[in-house]
């Protein structure tokens, strides 16, 4: 059975998770992270020297960064629409998933974590530039679902939206002036008949 090392709040953490269900993978929980169990201990971080949840441990094998190791979960699984086995249809969902680690993330960080983490290293000058930021990357994302009519990369969800659809729902939820991105709403509300969105994309669950 796979072990996740983190805690569910953990939006990373989540992007696991949402994975292993959608795939139908069996996991169990090991609780780390802030609040919960330091991961800045020599055990945990012979497992990921960043000290950073998630950990992913199938076996003998250990991972780190949450993107990797939803693309290892799905390639591990076989040709399947959350990462597909086509060369140029894989490069589009890979795409869209580093955008997400780092353009998307970048935004947001100011805002949120001033806002919904009560973090003082970001002064009011820098949240306001951070929630323009963020408010310009999420038009970026609105335009490419208005030209697909669905899902980030087309008809069918894949590990895009699992990556993008936690930032959304971020977006939604974090106290900010939020642009009108009428193909993001209607995404979120699409993504409610998809298996896992109303538990790792909940209102406790920012």
């Amino acid at each position: 059975m796979l072990t996740i090392l983190g805690k569910e709040t953990s939006i990373n953490v989540r992007k696991v998770l949402w994975t292993c269900r959608l795939l139908d993978l069996p996991w169990q929980l090991e609780p780390w992270g802030s609040g919960v169990r330091d991961p800045r201990v020599p055990e945990f971080m012979a497992l990921n020297p960043n000290a950073q949840v998630p950990v992913l441990r199938d076996g003998d094998t250990v991972l780190w960064e949450s993107n990797t190791i939803c693309r290892y979960l799905a390639t591990r699984a076989g040709d399947t629409p959350l990462l597909p086995a086509d060369a140029l249809a894989r490069a589009r969902v890979e795409q869209w998933m580093d955008w997400q680690a780092t353009e998307l993330n970048t935004a947001w960080r100011p805002a949120f974590m001033a806002l919904m983490r009560g973090s003082d290293k970001f002064d009011s000058t820098a949240v306001a530039a951070g929630v323009q930021d963020w408010n310009d990357k999420m038009r970026i994302l609105d335009a490419q679902l208005a030209r697909t009519g669905a899902y980030v990369t087309g008809p069918q969800v894949s590990l895009a939206d699992v990556v993008i659809a936690l930032s959304a729902h971020r977006w939604r939820m974090t106290p900010i002036e939020h642009a009108s991105l009428p193909a993001v709403e209607a995404y979120l509300r699409r993504l409610e008949g998809v298996p896992g969105f109303a538990q790792y994309c909940g209102p406790d669950t920012p």
